[in-house]
Formats: C-alpha cells, structure tokens, sequence
C-alpha cells in the first residue's frame, strides 16, 4: 500500500498501531539517537555564545562585503577567535575578551579594509564572569522546573507516570542538545528559552496521553477481558492524531523562522530559538508516545492487580471450554453461511451450562449468524397488524 494510503488511513482511525506492544523497537531507537548525541557533545561540543564564556562583540554595516571579507578584516586586527554572524546587511563579530587597546585595532582594521567609519562600529565586551552568572541561573531554572514537574504529575497522576515523564524530558533535552552540538550553532540565552519551552511542550503532550490512559484503564478489573497493556495501546491510538495534528500545527510557523526566515531575511537572532524549538518539538512528540507509554505500561504491569488481571486472561485462554468455542467459532466463520453457526449453536453441550461462569468475550460473528439464521418474525408481525385493520 502506498504510503498516503497509509497516513490517510490512520487519520480516519481505520489503523490502530500496536506502539504499546512493541518497546524494543523504540527503545532501539531512542537508543541509537542518544549515542548519536551523545557522541556529538562529547566530539563536538557545543558552541557557548559570548553571553556565557565573555567575549567583545562588534557590529557594523557592510553590505558590499562577504564573510571571508569580514573574517578577514577583524583577524587582522589581533582577534585570533572569529565567529562572524551575519543578518541582512549588518554584521555581528564576536572574538575572545579582547583590551581597549584591541579593540581600537579591529576598529580601525575595519575601518581601513570594509570602508566603514571607526565611528560606526558598536562594540560590547561581556565579562566571563556573567556568562557563569546566567549559565548558573539556567541550571537551577532546569532543576526547579524538574522537581515542579515531578511534584505536579505524582499529585496529579502516580509516581510511576512522574518516572516515565521525566524519563521522557531527560531523552528529550540529551537529543536536543546533541543535534544542536552537530549542528555547531551557537548556544545563547536564546537557546535556554528553547530548551526549557521544548520541556514544557514534551510535557503537555505526555500529560494529554497518561490522562487518556488513566481514563481508559480505571474501569479494569480482575475479571476485565484486556490487559493494561492492551487497553493502554487503545488509549494511544485515540490520541495519536490529536498528538501528530498538534506537532504539526506548531512545527510549521517555527520551520518557518527556521529556513525560510534564516536563510532569506537573515533572521539570525532567531535561529538558535527556532533549532531548538524543531527539534524539540517533534523529539518531544516521539517521546511522548513511544518511550514515556511503553515504560509506564512496564512500571504498572508490576502491579499485582495488574499482574493478576493478565493471569485470569491466559488461564481463560488456556481453558479447554474456551479453546473449544475459539475452534467452532473458527469453523463456523471458515463455512461462510449461517447454517453451520446455527447447527453449533443448536447442539447441546455442557459447555453452554457453564459459559456465565466463563469471562471469555462472545465472538461476535457466532452471534451475528445465529440471529440471522433464527425464525423471522416479520410474518406474525404483519398477520397481527392485519387484524388489528380489520
């Protein structure tokens, strides 16, 4: 089947995706994309703007000049550390802390080689110190916003779902962090209000799912006809479209600012925002599903309620009363007519004593035949409403 055949049948609900039922399959995923990053954060690295480690900054206007060309000019100035960033037609530089004595170089480099006035190159020089002061105060806003979250869903929900969500976060923040590490874009104070709003969009999308699950799953019993597992499964496929309807809606304003914005109106202050906003976003939505269900699903299966509830269902299955219906109605389906389903329900059987004792579910096409092939009663009907005419 073609693959638009597929997504339009998962839309009209007409697929129901076994997520719940297959967690090695993500897990292996998950697994190869946290070496992935983990593997750019330790090879790469990630790229600490000058609001973090301190630097000077210089911006100017040079619309007739390339990069190589302002690269160029500021090296020759005494910078050794160039990162050049370019928006429109203006010019961000920023190098290594540099002296006044420096400073007035690069200018006057500038000056000389780009044809702008000393006088119209800005410069800002930020301490390292302060960029220790802001990577600090990220570090606790991450620290406070985990314990609020973990607080939240165990009030809210169960420590097991608190456990799978901030699971979820963890694998969401790593991925995150090692695409941004490949990526080489640099790491601003914009960046943190990517990451911490990425959380918060993986968590929403988590709540809304374990809330579905919550509802679907409270009415079990021991003596109820599917496991958590299975009931968990149904509770993702009803919220599946609502989750990829939403990524989608919110992916496409920030894929916007992230390569049409970027790359043709220069937006680069948006950049570091929009990267992490991206990828977080549909990590988050993975995440979400594929990592923070199946793991609650393992945490609750645990439970001996559950535990007792998936026993009473093999011993049903396991059962010869119910291995014996399982093969009439086998036969009956396969004969495609009424006569055989009618003939086996006709025939007497201690098995039909006792099948209110048995909590196996009733086929359903057993029972459909049987009323097909039963005696009609429309004739009786149409004698009586005659006499009534008479």
């Amino acid at each position: 089947m073609a693959l638009g055949g597929v997504v339009a049948r998962i839309y009209r609900g007409e697929i129901s995706a076994d997520i719940v039922g297959r967690p090695k399959i993500w897990y292996g995923i998950s697994g190869v994309l946290l070496v992935f990053s983990i593997a750019g954060l330790l090879i790469q690295g990630l790229n600490f703007g000058v609001e973090f480690k301190g630097g000077s900054v210089f911006t100017f206007n040079a619309p007739k000049h390339s990069i190589e060309d302002v690269r160029g000019a500021v090296a020759e100035g005494g910078a050794h550390q160039v990162i050049v960033q370019q928006a429109g037609s203006d010019w961000r530089v920023t190098t290594e802390s540099l002296p006044s004595t420096g400073i007035t170089e690069i200018k006057n480099s500038v000056a000389e080689k780009l044809d702008v006035p000393a006088a119209e190159v800005s410069t800002q020089v930020v301490g390292a110190s302060w960029g220790g002061e802001i990577s600090k105060k990220a570090w606790q806003a991450l620290i406070v916003f985990m314990v609020l979250i973990i607080i939240y869903l165990s009030l809210a929900f169960e420590w097991r779902m608190a456990a799978a969500a901030i699971v979820a976060l963890v694998h969401d923040l790593v991925i995150t962090a090692g695409i941004y590490a490949w990526s080489g874009f640099e790491v601003t104070p914009a960046t943190l209000l990517g990451f911490l709003t990425i959380l918060g969009y993986s968590l929403y999308d988590a709540v809304v799912v374990f809330d579905m699950i919550k509802e679907v799953t409270k009415p079990l019993t021991p003596a109820s006809k599917i496991t958590y597992s299975q009931a968990a499964n149904q509770a993702v496929s009803n919220t599946l479209i609502r989750s990829l309807n939403t990524t989608l809606v919110a992916i496409l304003p920030v894929a916007a600012i992230l390569f049409i914005g970027t790359t043709l109106f220069g937006a680069g202050t948006l950049k570091d925002l929009s990267l992490a906003l991206f990828v977080g976003m549909i990590v988050g939505t993975y995440s979400s599903i594929c990592v923070a269900t199946p793991l609650l699903v393992q945490l609750k299966e645990r439970e001996p309620r559950y535990r007792e509830l998936r026993a009473n269902i093999e011993r049903r299955a396991n059962s010869p009363k119910w291995q014996a219906k399982s093969a009439r109605t086998a036969v009956a389906a396969g004969a495609g007519g009424g006569t055989a389903a009618a003939d086996d329900a006709a025939e007497p059987s201690a098995d039909a004593d006792t099948d209110a004792d048995d909590d196996a579910p009733a086929n359903p096409v057993v029972t459909r035949k049987v009323v097909q092939s039963g005696p009609r009663q429309q004739p009786r009907r149409g004698t009586r409403n005659q006499r009534r005419g008479k």
